[in-house]
C-alpha cells in the first residue's frame, strides 16, 4: 500500500518594521514552489511579522508546534533556519520536539536540517545577534554624544524633523513642546510644595491631561509616571534631560529564559554616558534642587517600600482580581483589603469605584462559586480531558528529553 502524501507546513518569519511585510509573501512562495517540486500537500501557513527570531512568544510558531504535536503536520519546511529561531536553545529544543514527533525540518536555504545544521546555524545566529546588539549600542551612543535622541522621546518635547536642500532628512532633532513643558513645570513645582506624586496624578487625570504613554497606553498619569526610580532615572522628576543634562546607557535589559520578559539591569556609573544640552532645559536648577532635597528625605521611606513590595506575600487572588468599574488591577491597599488600585492611584475621574473588601471575605466569595459551579458533571468532563491532554503533553517532552541524554 503506497505511503500517504506528506502534509507540509509553511513558517516564514521577518524580524522588524525596517523589513518589509512582502518578505512574507517571498518567503512563501519559495517555500511553495519547494512543496510543489516535492510532491507534497500544503497542509497550512504560519507567519509572524516583525517579531524578533530571538523569542518563541510568537503565536504561529506557538501555533505551528502546537499542530505539530497534534498530528496534522508531517514536515515543516522555511526559507532558512533561522526563520524558525535565532536563538540556540530555541531552535534546539524544537528541532528535538520535532525529531521526537518525526517530523522532519526541511529549509530552502539548507535542505534537510540535522543536528550539525543546528549546532553550526545556532551559534552562527547568537554571535550574529550579539554582533547586531553590538553595533546598534555603538551607533545610538553616537548619536547620544552629538545632542540627538537615540530612541524614544521624553515627556515635554517633540522630535524636530527637516528637510535639507539635498532633500535628505534631518531626523533625531528634540525641540522643547511648550504645552507639556509647563505641565512638567507645575508638576515639579506642585511637588516641592508638598503635593503627593499621586495627588499630582490625580489632579492631571481630573483636568483630563494626558499622559505620556497616552499614544500607547490608557492616556492616565499614575504616581509612578511622576515619581519613577530614581535610582534608574525614571519618570518625570528624575529625567535630568529637563535641566539640559542628557544621560543615556543608565540601563540594560536582559530576557528572562523562563518568562521571556525583559527585565531591566542599572549599569555601573562608569558606563554612563552624559551630554550637557542646556537648550532642552525646561526646570531652574532652583526648582530641581528643592525637588532634589524633598524626595531625598524620601528615600528611606522609599527604600523600605520597595524592600516591602519584594517580600509582601502573595495571596489566593493577587493578580488575578478585575474591578467590575474600570477593569483596572484590584490590589491590596492595606494589610488584609483589596480595593481598585487604579481608583487608588489615579483618582475618581479614572474610576469612581472606593469600594473595599477583606482578602478573607473576597477569597470566601470566590471559592464558595467554584465549588458550586465547577462541580457540574459536564464541567468536570471538560477539565479531566484537559488535564489528561496536559500531562500527556509533559510526559511525551519528558521522554524526549531522556531520550536526547
Amino acid at each position: 500500500m503506497p505511503s500517504p502524501t506528506p502534509r507540509a507546513a509553511i513558517y516564514a518569519r521577518y524580524s522588524s518594521e525596517h523589513q518589509r511585510e512582502a518578505s512574507l509573501d517571498d518567503q512563501i512562495r519559495i517555500c511553495r514552489r519547494l512543496i510543489a517540486e516535492k510532491g507534497w500537500i500544503l497542509a497550512g501557513i504560519y507567519s509572524d511579522a516583525a517579531m524578533s527570531g530571538a523569542s518563541a512568544l510568537r503565536p504561529d510558531y506557538q501555533r505551528l508546534q502546537d499542530d505539530a504535536r497534534r498530528s496534522r503536520v508531517d514536515v515543516i519546511v522555511s526559507e532558512s533556519i533561522d526563520r524558525i529561531s535565532r536563538d540556540q536553545e530555541h531552535i534546539a529544543a524544537f528541532y528535538k520536539q520535532m525529531s521526537f514527533l518525526g517530523i522532519p525540518l526541511i529549509t530552502v536555504a539548507e535542505g534537510a536540517i540535522s543536528e550539525l545544521h543546528i549546532g553550526l546555524k545556532g551559534t552562527m545566529s547568537a554571535l550574529y545577534l550579539k554582533d547586531l546588539a553590538q553595533k546598534t549600542h555603538r551607533g545610538l551612543e553616537g548619536r547620544v554624544r552629538d545632542g540627538k535622541s537615540a530612541g524614544g522621546i521624553s515627556y515635554g518635547y517633540r522630535v524636530h524633523r527637516e528637510l535639507r536642500p539635498d532633500g535628505t532628512l534631518i531626523t533625531g532633532e528634540r525641540l522643547i513642546d511648550p504645552d507639556q513643558a509647563a505641565i512638567v513645570t507645575r508638576i515639579f513645582t506642585e511637588y516641592a510644595s508638598g503635593l503627593s506624586a499621586r495627588a499630582i496624578a490625580a489632579a492631571l487625570n481630573d483636568e483630563g491631561i494626558a499622559s505620556p504613554d497616552s499614544g500607547k497606553g490608557d492616556g492616565t498619569w499614575g504616581p509612578s509616571t511622576i515619581s519613577g526610580n530614581w535610582k534608574r532615572g525614571t519618570g518625570i522628576l528624575n529625567n535630568e534631560l529637563y535641566i539640559g543634562r542628557l544621560v543615556w546607557n543608565r540601563q540594560h535589559f536582559i530576557k528572562d529564559p523562563v518568562t521571556q520578559k525583559r527585565q531591566a539591569r542599572l549599569n555601573p556609573p562608569a558606563e554612563w554616558i552624559t551630554h550637557e544640552v542646556p537648550e532642552l532645559r525646561i526646570i531652574d536648577q532652583d526648582l530641581w534642587d528643592r525637588v532634589k532635597a524633598r524626595q531625598e528625605g524620601r528615600k528611606i521611606e522609599h527604600t523600605e517600600r520597595e524592600a516591602w513590595e519584594r517580600r509582601k506575600p502573595r495571596f489566593l487572588l493577587t493578580g488575578l482580581v478585575k474591578c467590575g468599574c474600570c477593569g483596572g488591577g484590584f490590589s491590596t491597599i492595606g494589610k488584609d483589603r483589596f480595593g481598585c488600585s487604579n481608583s487608588r492611584n489615579k483618582g475618581t475621574s479614572v474610576c469612581t469605584n472606593r469600594t473595599g473588601i477583606t482578602r478573607q471575605e473576597l477569597e470566601g466569595r470566590i471559592l464558595t462559586i467554584l465549588s458550586e459551579r465547577l462541580m457540574d458533571p459536564e464541567l468536570v468532563k471538560v477539565f479531566a480531558a484537559e488535564y489528561i491532554a496536559e500531562r500527556n503533553r509533559l510526559a511525551a517532552a519528558h521522554v524526549d528529553d531522556r531520550a536526547v541524554k
